[in-house]
């Protein structure tokens, strides 16, 4: 799905601030956000120098992938639980409407974060103060999967309700994706119903998985926002958790290494285990790393179709992400082995 256009994009936000009933809506200034491929995103500055974020979902009509159904309701859940649970630097939620059935339709109106994303700024990040950033990281993350749900699953519940066992709620998850590529035909290096088979012989790993962790599972450098002077930023914001679910912690590991193995980052993994102990990486962590890599990178090919990405773009991803899901794929069956 392509983006709105920024007039568009600026009269969906204005419509948001006056269904929750912001008085000086119409004095806001709203300029467009750039970097997301789903929502249309807007900052909004009001008079009172009051700073917002609203976001707007596409219309229900719109090619999406099944997981996407309602997916503000994970926005709302992660920065409630994070916030109040493990003390994230998230936004707060200033006003949300999370049925699509009313009126004005569904929007998320948040507070806006300082600083700026990480990957804007990487270039001028030393290597001693990125260690430090990686090892703040590695203790938040940690804090974050303290976070206990009662079930597993995405909450908005787009394949029914939440799961007892993370190997049934993993599974329904991987057999949505596959479900949307053979509808939108997205061209996959393998048949959908080979990896299928692939999922199902190493769900055996999933039943490791005992309880339901609050997951992110899009902590990649743009969604971690950096506040401060050079050589004395921190972190300050996780931001866009919409695709958050309750599952295995271990699966946020995919994103915050992607293309990449987080077991060689070292400062990471020495700040997450100051809070939660050093992680395993056994034969089993292994295992379901490469079913959360090939169901992370499956959703980036297959979203290339109702995306309507420009030739070029599709592409550079397949390009990219087709031998890292082939990768993964091949560790299912050689660590299986």
């Amino acid at each position: 799905m392509s983006r709105q256009p920024q007039d568009d994009q600026v009269a969906a936000a204005a419509a948001a601030l006056k269904a929750a009933g912001v008085a000086d809506a119409d004095a806001a200034h709203c300029t467009p956000l750039t970097g997301g491929t789903y929502n249309t995103v807007v900052r909004v500055d009001l008079d009172d120098r009051r700073q917002w974020v609203v976001k707007v979902p596409p219309p229900a009509q719109t090619p999406a992938l099944g997981y996407e159904r309602d997916i503000l309701r994970g926005e709302v859940v992660f920065y409630t639980s994070a916030a109040e649970a493990a003390d994230i630097p998230v936004p707060e939620i200033v006003h949300s409407e999370l049925d699509p059935h009313t009126a004005g339709g569904p929007y998320l109106i948040s507070t806006l974060r300082p600083g700026a994303p990480w990957h804007q700024l990487s270039g001028a990040i030393g290597d001693d103060e990125r260690r430090r950033l990686r090892e703040e990281l590695g203790r938040l993350v940690a804090r974050l999967h303290t976070v206990t749900g009662t079930a597993f699953g995405y909450p908005a519940e787009p394949f029914g309700p939440l799961s007892a066992s993370w190997r049934e709620a993993f599974i329904a998850m991987t057999d949505a994706v596959l479900d949307d590529a053979e509808r939108y035909r997205a061209p996959l290096p393998v048949p959908p119903a080979q990896v299928r088979k692939l999922f199902a012989a190493a769900a055996g790993a999933l039943d490791d998985v005992a309880r339901p962790a609050l997951v992110h599972f899009d902590l990649w450098d743009g969604n971690l926002l950096l506040d401060g002077e050079a050589g004395a930023r921190t972190l300050s914001g996780v931001i866009d958790g919409e695709r958050m679910f309750w599952g295995d912690p271990v699966a946020d590991f995919v994103s915050l290494a992607l293309l990449g193995n987080l077991e060689e980052d070292a400062d990471f993994v020495a700040g997450y285990a100051e809070v939660a102990g050093p992680p395993r990486f056994d034969a089993s962590v292994r295992l379901r790393l490469a079913l959360y890599r090939a169901y992370l990178y499956l959703i980036m090919l297959v979203e290339t179709v109702p995306r309507g990405y420009p030739p070029e773009q599709s592409a550079r991803t397949h390009r990219h992400v087709t031998p890292q899901l082939l990768a993964a794929l091949r560790d299912m069956e050689t660590i299986r082995a």
